[in-house]
């Protein structure tokens, strides 16, 4: 039995998988984020809690919003930022009394949907989270490419590409940039592109039910985000040339964003022809747990 984990900032995550990748059970629960010591204490528990339940123990594998640096083995670039600096899977492993898994949380989502998802078949998958961020995980032949800096799938904090005179320059990103693809693509860059733009406050899903009404500045705001996120995309087809882009996250639920995207990045790609999918993650929001379990296929 394999039992993923995935560990958010508000909540986390379990799911236990058959040897055929059947579920068995799935438990969610509040992330306790006072203190390091209670993350792991979060995801210690709930692992207990699941095995209590099927009355068997598991290989456990947990998906991070951050990653494992080779350099010190402790965690970074985590946007749950008590977890940078610390040595999650020892102190898990330590908890748990057992060997655990750890992987960044969208490499666990190209994981799964190279496994048994959309990219399934395919050997180059590029896994897409539009989110509260914008994170991007690779996998060929099923194997999550991590690479030596530990950040391969990082599309998310590069420079937007071919940029308009009014994108020049761009807004600040935490990372200590500006002008990052997901200071434009994430959430909270939607929103703030059409705060820029009319003076007005929405949130993600207030523009796209106003663009969907015939608002015109909201459909403005919509019809660049894709451009951007064609644009964006294309650099990653002209760089890894994958079989399959998965989209997940919140933004990836814009109603036809796959489609309107693919019709739009042609003349970003070098080449005469693209045959790059560009597809919605199967297992939708469930999928980066299932990627943390499928961490020991």
């Amino acid at each position: 039995m394999r039992i993923g984990i995935d560990l958010g900032g508000t909540k986390t995550e379990a799911i236990a998988l058959s040897s055929g990748g059947s579920e068995l059970i799935r438990r969610r629960v509040p992330t306790r984020r006072s203190t390091y010591e209670e993350v792991v204490k979060t995801v210690a528990g709930l692992v207990e809690a699941v095995e209590a339940d099927l009355g068997r123990s598991g290989l456990v594998g947990v998906g991070t919003p951050g990653a494992i640096s080779p350099a010190s083995g402790l965690i970074k670039n985590a946007n749950l930022t008590l977890l940078n600096g610390r040595a999650l899977d020892r102190d898990l492993a330590a908890e748990l009394d057992r060997e655990v898994r750890l992987a960044n949380d969208a490499n666990c989502l190209a994981l799964s949907e190279a496994t048994d998802g959309a990219g399934a078949g395919h050997s180059t998958v590029f896994a897409v989270i539009l989110g509260t961020g914008v994170g991007g995980g690779i996998t060929v032949d099923r194997s999550i490419v991590t690479g030596p800096n530990a950040i391969g799938g990082e599309w998310g904090h590069n420079p937007l590409p071919w940029p308009a005179a009014e994108e020049e320059g761009g807004p600040a990103c935490y990372c200590g940039r500006r002008g990052c693809i997901e200071t434009y693509l994430s959430g909270p860059g939607l929103a703030d592109d059409y705060a820029r733009v009319t003076g007005g406050s929405l949130d993600p899903p207030a523009i796209v039910d106003a663009a969907q009404r015939g608002e015109p500045a909201a459909q403005a705001t919509l019809a660049r985000y894709v451009d951007r996120l064609a644009r964006s995309l294309a650099t990653v087809i002209n760089l890894l040339d994958p079989h399959v882009i998965v989209l997940a996250g919140g933004m990836s639920q814009i109603p036809g964003l796959a489609d309107l995207v693919s019709g739009r990045w042609e003349p970003y790609v070098f080449s005469d022809r693209v045959e790059t999918s560009l597809v919605p993650a199967a297992h939708g929001d469930s999928s980066g747990v299932r990627g943390a379990a499928w961490l020991w296929d």
